[in-house]
């Protein structure tokens, strides 16, 4: 029995995700006519151009290659309607598709979105899912219009999201997962059964991309806020901590969890008021208040506890600027931190 012919397919995308994506749609017995990726970049020390991972693989497999600053140049865009294409794919590509691009596909462009939508449209949807404390996410494969991740749903597949999960490993999990429904979501556009439903109306949530004021840590946030927030921004852009007296050597902190509760009432409990670290007593009434957010409660024994808004967070790996990451015993004997001293909270916005 003969297999059936494979699509023809223009494919757009830049990072790993991207990648895992095109190697198994390449995989599937599909036809890669062209392959859109972001220009090369200067990277490292010595600034050299890198290519992206699409770029790598792209050439690896001797695929045709552009690197268009915009979509929106009549010469790319008549190359493109000579390619007489079935789809194009689209996934992390950066660039967008203006609606001249969306019309020329026989059967348009499906996006590979990091979220089950509409929940977390935009450029960080899985970082912001775990910041929020979701418990699963997913893949959609949707029918590109001209809105932020608006168009019909094609194909949906749920991924959990694990209590230890980083913003790595789901992403990790999610690449793969990614690159299974795209091949699914082709199978079923060939044999003509691909159906289109629309996004519900309500649970609209936006995954704004993340800046560098993201990953300064906020100390008034509870403990499983801040931990969620670090777990979500390994690797990128990476959790900021700053000491008060050494505000200009930002800390990255990699792991952290929320402070066991006895670990916390135990460094009050074995104190008297005016030994507790960051704790003000009221001159009215003798009470001990809550230590300030953002202050050290405990340096020791290998151990570092700051106060946060109910209660205190365990910081467990650490990184200084230039260092490597350190379990907390080791990052405090190169970095001693005082019991008192404090975080520096974000500058109000």
């Amino acid at each position: 029995m003969n297999r059936p012919r494979g699509l023809r397919i223009v494919f757009a995308g830049t990072p790993e995700f991207a990648a895992a994506a095109l190697a198994a749609i390449a995989a599937a017995g599909h036809e890669i006519v062209l392959v859109l990726t972001r220009a090369d970049k200067p990277a490292g020390r010595g600034r050299a151009l890198h290519e992206s991972p699409v770029k790598r693989l792209a050439r690896e497999r001797g695929f045709a290659i552009e690197q268009p600053r915009s979509l929106r140049d009549a010469a790319l865009q008549a190359r493109l309607r000579a390619l007489d294409a079935d789809a194009m794919v689209v996934a992390a590509y950066g660039l967008i598709l203006p609606a001249e691009v969306l019309a020329i596909p026989r059967h348009g462009c499906l996006n590979i979105h990091a979220s089950l939508l509409p929940r977390w449209r935009g450029a960080a949807p899985i970082q912001r899912a775990i910041e929020a404390g979701d418990a699963c996410t997913g893949i959609t494969i949707m029918q590109m219009d001209e809105g932020l991740d608006t168009g019909p749903m094609l194909l949906a597949e749920r991924e959990p999201i694990l209590p230890d999960d980083t913003g790595g490993s789901l992403h990790e999990r999610l690449a793969a997962l990614g690159a299974r429904t795209i091949v699914a979501a082709l199978a079923r556009l060939r044999e003509g059964t691909l159906r289109a439903q629309p996004q519900p109306a309500g649970g609209v949530t936006y995954a704004h991309k993340l800046a560098r004021a993201d990953a300064l840590v906020d100390w008034t946030q509870p403990a499983r806020r801040i931990v969620d927030r670090v777990r979500a921004f390994d690797p990128v852009p990476g959790a900021l901590a700053l000491l008060e007296r050494m505000p200009e050597a930002p800390i990255k902190i990699w792991a952290a969890r929320p402070a066991q509760a006895d670990g916390v009432s135990g460094i009050a409990s074995t104190a008297t008021p005016a030994r507790v670290p960051g704790h003000e007593q009221s001159p009215a009434s003798g009470h001990v208040r809550a230590p300030r957010p953002g202050t050290v409660l405990l340096a020791a024994p290998g151990r570092l506890l700051v106060a946060c808004a109910d209660g205190a967070v365990e910081l467990l790996e650490l990184q200084r600027p230039g260092g490597r990451r350190l379990p907390a015993a080791d990052f405090l004997r190169g970095c001693p931190v005082e019991p008192g001293e404090r975080f520096v909270m974000p500058a109000a916005t």
